[in-house]
């Protein structure tokens, strides 16, 4: 049987996941909020022109 314990102890994370993690954290990413702000903000404007 597998003793969950044991094999927690043993666990170490990849070191790609970190760096990933890493790079996306640097880094300033657009997500689906951003693309909408905007889409609203040039709406705005073309509406007031």
């Amino acid at each position: 049987m597998i003793n969950f314990e044991e094999e927690l102890k043993k666990f170490h994370p990849s070191m790609e996941i970190e760096e990933v993690e890493n790079a996306v954290r640097e880094h300033e990413l657009t997500d689906m909020t951003d693309i909408m702000v905007e889409m609203l903000q040039r709406e705005k404007e073309n509406k007031v022109l």
